[in-house]
């Protein structure tokens, strides 16, 4: 049976989820009310909004009803790892949306801007809040590897957007470079599914020596696509004299890869290390 409990509105991390909602609701409200767009950064922008308040909202009514104890899920690797990808997606919408529809004397979308940076922030409050702490037991996804995990599948997700309209099978490099994105996304989407769904005993060996080695494999690879993608999209191809400053073409969709390539490298760089440290120093003691 479905008990009430009220104290979960009244701690720390419920009282920064009800300000999610309360500020993402508001953006997106705000925005509304300026009208509606068809064109792309605007639908990524309001998706972003809508959704983060819809799960955070969600979270907070199955805590409430403590519904969420009975789900056959790991509710602790749940809520962080969507915090922290609530997080990104708010981040991203922050400073996509004044950058392509806000102006100086737009009152409402700049109402809108300073409520979605709020948000952001409050997200961030919340992933410091449910992250696990040094010497404490918690769900994988609660720790730093676990957030990368989704720092890794964020930014894959931007560069799959970013390759919508690029005729990257003209060039084999390209192509290399796009299985490398591939490849890496559907491991790190794995592992989350995986955690969240209590699925992690089903790996034929032991999941940190997995992680650590998959790990190793994807900074080899995204090493060779920081190469690969800026010299064969970059060569013999300067910038179109239609695209205009100020306004993103075709052409700028090939710097965004290359500068998430290099933020996913760094990501798994630094995943790598706490996976090494994790296997070869934490479990020898």
């Amino acid at each position: 049976m479905a008990t009430v409990d009220v104290k979960t509105l009244t701690a720390p991390v419920g009282i920064v989820r009800l300000l999610e909602v309360v500020f993402t609701c508001v953006t997106f409200g705000l925005v509304a009310s300026v009208g509606t767009s068809t064109q792309a950064f605007w639908v990524w922008c309001m998706f972003s909004w809508c959704f983060c308040f819809s799960v955070t909202f969600l979270v907070l009514l199955l805590e409430l009803i403590g519904v969420h104890a009975k789900l056959p899920i790991s509710w602790t690797d749940f809520t962080t790892a969507f915090a922290m990808l609530a997080m990104l997606m708010v981040l991203a919408a922050s400073i996509i949306y004044p950058v392509f529809f806000t102006c100086s004397t737009c009152g409402r979308q700049i109402g809108a801007t300073v409520t979605s940076i709020l948000a952001f922030i409050l997200y961030a409050v919340e992933v410091g809040l449910t992250r696990a702490k040094p010497g404490e037991l918690s769900g994988f996804l609660s720790t730093v590897p676990g957030l990368l995990k989704v720092l890794e599948a964020f930014v894959a997700c931007i560069i799959f957007i970013c390759l919508g309209n690029i005729n990257y099978y003209v060039h084999p490099g390209l192509q290399w470079c796009v299985a490398v994105y591939s490849i890496c996304f559907i491991f790190a989407l794995l592992i989350i599914i995986f955690t969240i769904c209590r699925l992690l005993a089903l790996f034929p060996a032991p999941f940190d020596k997995v992680l650590t080695g998959c790990n190793v494999l994807a900074v080899l690879m995204y090493m060779t696509a920081v190469v690969i993608w800026p010299v064969y999209s970059f060569r013999n191809n300067p910038r179109p004299s239609t695209c205009r400053p100020g306004f993103l073409c075709l052409w700028d969709n090939l710097v965004v890869i290359t500068f998430m390539t290099c933020v996913n490298l760094i990501a798994y760089i630094v995943d790598t290390v706490y996976s090494v440290r994790l296997v070869f120093y934490v479990s020898s003691t």
